[in-house]
């Protein structure tokens, strides 16, 4: 009887409401019911809506493994993970956890991109520790790239150069597939490695019509006829990386031919490798051709030599934009340097001596009219040559790394007044250098 009573009174109360207000009620509640349908639908159905040009923008920035992890979430963020154009650009890294604490690509990850992708790829580099079964790993890899066609190629030794620990035959096997089956390369960096005359013959033959880049300093097994095959053939060539015993006379002026695009960058390393080595001498009238084909290259060079090999470098003019001496250098090079590099634009001196090089800075300020960066480590300038140094080079100077011992102070200036007088003619605050920052 009550729950008759109950639902006679409820149905009462309820009758008892206008029409509108009823209607207001039932409105009411049916917006909150479609908004919490709609709050647990959307993000589900939004994420899965998502357009394939949008996935494949995200995953573009998503580190390797949160990708992998993505594509486990539903089968279109599978197919999203295997899209050719993700796998475009791809660098395998290659270490062993006993010798180094990097990350390594997955082996399983490697399968799988040789089986599903190695016809997407295009600009690939490896980047291996210092054990050889690393190095060796890269060349199995590269063995089997058989349908892909690569546009850049590096290989990378985050340490000492693993590669030249590798069999030559097993090493030269695998570039030669590359080189083979690429057809469309235009940059290759291959710096200590076992690579020799006869593979650049197979780059040549198969690339030279595409070949914009090559650096491959630290080759021993490259000669200069084989350098100068790659000069001879490949007219598109823009930026070179060799070591000094490579260059030669007849190399520049087959990279100054009319035939030859110009030259943009060649980087030189100049690095004594074994004990009584000599180096040859190359003629200024190479160097002048060189100029007049490509007015505008950067010639950049690495010093890595004791004081008395010095002997063949900087006697006639050298069109050298970048000047770096990673040992000890003579105040009678740096001398010489002043006289003979008019188009210098950067010197980095790492160590000179204790002889101050007052009269050498004022006489590289004088000649180098181009020169905009400096910088000096363990060497010895008095304040007065130094603010001299910075007054004739005036505010072009927009890098100046000098450490503070380098300063030595006399009578006109001290440490704490030296800085205020440079920035003066550099036209911004200045100071000294704690450490190194080049």
């Amino acid at each position: 009887m009550k729950r008759i009573k109950g639902g006679e009174e409820d149905s009462d109360s309820s009758s008892c409401e206008s029409p509108s207000e009823a209607c207001k009620k039932v409105r009411t509640q049916t917006s909150e019911e479609s908004e919490a349908a709609a709050a647990s639908e959307t993000p589900e159905s939004d994420w899965v809506r998502l357009p394939q040009e949008l996935l494949l923008h995200i995953f573009q920035y998503l580190p390797l493994l949160d990708r992998a992890y993505a594509s486990q979430v539903c089968r279109r963020w599978n197919q999203a993970f295997h899209m050719p154009e993700l796998w475009r650009c791809f660098e395998f890294e290659l270490n062993q956890p006993a010798s180094s604490y990097l990350k390594a690509t997955h082996p399983d990850l490697i399968k799988q991109i040789i089986k599903r992708h190695s016809n997407h790829l295009q600009y690939v580099s490896f980047k291996v520790d210092s054990s050889t079964e690393s190095a060796e790993a890269a060349c199995d890899i590269l063995s089997q790239l058989v349908n892909c066609s690569l546009k850049t190629l590096g290989l990378i030794s985050t340490a000492r150069p693993s590669f030249m620990k590798v069999p030559k035959s097993h090493f030269i096997s695998a570039l030669t597939v590359v080189f083979v089956n690429s057809k469309s390369l235009s940059s290759l960096k291959i710096d200590d490695t076992p690579v020799d005359d006869p593979s650049l013959k197979v780059l040549v033959a198969n690339n030279s019509d595409t070949l914009r880049l090559l650096k491959m300093s630290s080759c021993p097994h490259v000669s200069p006829a084989g350098i100068l095959c790659v000069a001879d053939q490949c007219h598109g060539l823009r930026e070179l990386a060799l070591n000094y015993h490579l260059l030669s006379d007849e190399l520049l002026l087959a990279l100054s031919s009319e035939k030859h695009v110009h030259l943009e960058h060649l980087r030189i390393d100049v690095v004594s490798e074994k004990p009584g080595q000599h180096f040859h001498t190359i003629k200024k009238s190479s160097w002048d051709a060189m100029v007049r084909h490509s007015p505008k290259f950067n010639l950049v060079m690495y010093f890595f030599l004791y004081e008395d090999k010095f002997g063949p470098f900087f006697n006639e003019e050298v069109p050298v934009t970048h000047l770096y001496f990673g040992r000890s250098v003579s105040k009678e090079v740096l001398g010489r340097v002043g006289l003979h590099c008019p188009r210098l634009v950067e010197l980095v001196v790492c160590a000179n001596g204790l002889r101050p090089l007052d009269e050498e800075l004022i006489r590289i300020a004088k000649h180098c009219t181009q020169l905009s960066a400096i910088g000096l480590g363990e060497c010895e300038v008095s304040c007065s040559a130094f603010v001299e140094f910075v007054k004739l080079c005036g505010r072009r100077l927009s890098q100046l790394s000098i450490m503070e011992e380098v300063l030595i102070p006399d009578h006109k200036y001290s440490l704490d007044e030296i800085h205020w007088e440079v920035s003066k003619h550099l036209g911004r605050v200045w100071f000294p250098d704690m450490m190194p920052t080049w």
